[in-house]
Parts: structure tokens; sequence; C-alpha cells
């Protein structure tokens, strides 16, 4: 006998396929309307035009050559009638006010919170992706909110936030959005914080830069063959742009997401940190996180929580000052301590900052921590 409960659950998850099909037909074709007068997207900085209405993107390593009609790799920048155009400057897939240590950022601002933002799209395309619901979604996939550049400051500053995050997906991909953003929260006095891959063309960094106050690098590990296999991209862009940041003073934090069998040998580990500490010096923070089966990579196992342990040891033997853990239960690697007096200044507790004891930045023996501490 078939049981009802089992038919009502199949109706109902069915229906909902339906839907969302038709929600996904509908937007498109709203899309291919607009596009009759394309005046009415934002049109892209940092691409040339080609012969026969053809574009090249310039924003990112992946310099995307598209016919009219086409989307980049990004699923974020489309060429109409041989120009490049936005497709998602003012429309905000997700919006949440997080803890700052969320990002993780661990040395701006300890135990504030960030207004945080993302469209849909991204310019590399994770097999580990945690976000890939809106970062390998076009425009279309997803039901957006319509918010000016001024509408994200008002809301940023009547949440009670201290920062704007660019967080989530892939801000990269909406550039100009994130630029204009930025130049308005700068205004308002609110802090600007980029949460990125990293994959982006010097040019545009460089202009981004100076509206930006902190940047978090998710550095997937320090393997090209790691990141063409696994997230499409290359590893040396990503090496240019860290040290373009950290050369330009916007403070720099790094992620890097452990895989088993991937990334987290001790070898990959030491060369990883042996060339933070060489290229971009001992004090910039690092955060190993441990990974959990998501996406295209359900079959991998998480990986053990002795692996982060270690992998923070090894950073902190290459002569990394401040290294941290993630998505373990390990108060050593949550805690800011003064490298000379080993004293506990910062303690955290997951994403919140349970005490602070620094003074302007200092340890009680007067020792500077750096960061963005007021």
């Amino acid at each position: 006998m078939l049981n009802p409960f089992k038919i009502i659950f199949a109706a109902a998850f069915l229906i909902l396929i339906v839907a969302s099909s038709i929600y996904v037909i509908i937007q498109r074709e709203k899309i291919v309307k607009l596009e009759e007068n394309p005046s009415q997207f934002h049109e892209a900085m940092y691409y040339d035009k080609l012969f026969g209405n053809m574009v090249q993107c310039r924003l990112c390593p992946n310099l995307c050559v598209l016919a009219p009609g086409q989307y980049g790799t990004c699923k974020a920048r489309k060429n109409i009638q041989g120009k490049l155009y936005s497709m998602v400057y003012g429309k905000i897939a997700t919006a949440h006010t997080d803890p700052i240590e969320k990002k993780p950022l661990f040395h701006v601002l300890p135990g504030s919170n960030a207004f945080s933002i993302a469209t849909t799209g991204c310019n590399i395309q994770c097999l580990f992706c945690q976000n890939w619901e809106i970062s390998q979604a076009f425009p279309f996939d997803f039901a957006t909110q319509a918010a000016s550049a001024e509408d994200v400051v008002r809301q940023a500053l009547s949440s009670g936030a201290q920062s704007i995050a660019f967080t989530y997906s892939e801000p990269t991909i909406s550039y100009e959005y994130v630029l204009d953003i930025a130049k308005l929260a700068k205004k308002a006095g609110l802090k600007t914080l980029v949460v990125s891959n990293g994959y982006i063309e010097q040019k545009p960094l460089k202009e981004l830069l100076p509206y930006i106050d902190a940047y978090k690098v998710d550095f997937k590990g320090y393997d090209d063959t790691f990141y063409q296999k696994l997230t499409q991209g290359h590893l040396q862009p990503v090496l240019d742009a860290m040290k373009t940041i950290k050369q330009n003073g916007t403070w720099l934090e790094i992620v890097t997401l452990l895989i088993t069998g991937q990334n987290d040998s001790d070898e990959k580990i030491r060369g990883l940190s042996h060339w933070v500490s060489s290229n971009l010096g001992n004090e910039v923070p690092m955060h190993f996180s441990r990974f959990s089966p998501q996406y295209k990579m359900l079959n991998v196992p998480p990986t053990p929580e002795d692996t982060i342990i270690r992998a923070r040891q090894i950073a902190m033997q290459e002569g990394l000052k401040y290294v941290y853990t993630g998505n373990i239960v390990y108060p050593q690697g949550e805690i800011t301590y003064c490298p000379i007096s080993k004293e506990e200044v910062i303690v955290r507790q997951g994403m919140f900052t349970v005490s602070n004891d620094l003074r302007d930045g200092a340890c009680s023996d007067g020792e500077k921590i750096p960061g963005i501490w007021n």
C-alpha cells in the first residue's frame, strides 16, 4: 500500500521543481526583453571591443572573449549588442549582518558586525564551493533584491554595522557595484571588506584598493595543478593579487580550506606557509579551515581535525606569527597571542570575540599587534 505522506511529499517536491523552472523561464524572458534597450543595464568597466561586435573582458584572468548574447565564465557579465554589461549591478542575492569573525577577519574590529552582501556569480568553479547556490547561478536563476549603492550604504548604517563586506559569492564579478558602494561607504565612515578568491587582473585591483580597508583571500593551495583541477583557475594570478594587496597597504588575511588528499600534505602546507612568510611577511594572519563535503565533492570525507592543528604548527614553524584554525573546536587556534610575551589578548569562541585586551592595538607590555583596531 502506498504511503500517503510519501505521495504528498513527492507531489510537493514536483510542484516546487515546476515552479522553480517557470520562475527561471520568466526571469530569463524578462532579461531578454530588457536587452532590447541595454541602456537599462550598467556598462562594465575593463573590456575591449573587438571585430564583429565581439568583446574581451579584462577584469579577471579568464579574459573571456564573448560574441553578442554570450555571458562570461562568471555568469555575471554579458555582451549585448557589442558592449559588455554587468548583469548583477544593483541586484543583491543575499544580505545579512554578520559578526566580522565569520569572514573570517580576526585582526579587524574584533566583536563588530559587518553588513554583508552578495550578487550571483563567480569567476572560478570550485568543486568544493560552500555557497554554490548563488556563486554558480545566473542572475535569472535567483530571486534578487534591487538596491542602489546608496541603498546599501543606508541599510548598512541602519543595521549598526561598522563595515560593509562583499562576500558569499565572488565580489570581483560585480566590480562596478562594489566600487561604487565602497566609495560611498568610505564617505559615510564605514570600513569596507572584500572576501575574495583573489582572481582579478592587476589594473582593476589597483583601482579598487584605495577604497578597501581589508581583503580576505581564499588561497586554495600552493599548487597550480590543484587550481586547474578543482577550481578551473590558475595559481599565479592569485599570488600576484596578494602581493599587490599587501604592497598597497590594504589589510590582508588569508584562508586555506584543507581538503583530504588534495592540498593537506605537510609538504604542500609548508610550501604555502613559506611562500606567505617570504613574500607577504610573517605578520599576515593565516587561517586553516576544515573541509566538509560540499557541492561536487560530497564523496570526499571531512578533513581530520588533527590535520588542521598540524597545519597551524607547520605554519608557525615557517615563521608566521598569527595562525588560526577554523571549523573545528580548538581554542588555541582562535586566540590572538602576543608573539613575544605569549599573552592572550583576543579570545574568540566560534564566530564571536569573548574578550579583547588590546589597548590601541598593543599588548600590556607595549608590543604592537598589526591590524585595524579602531
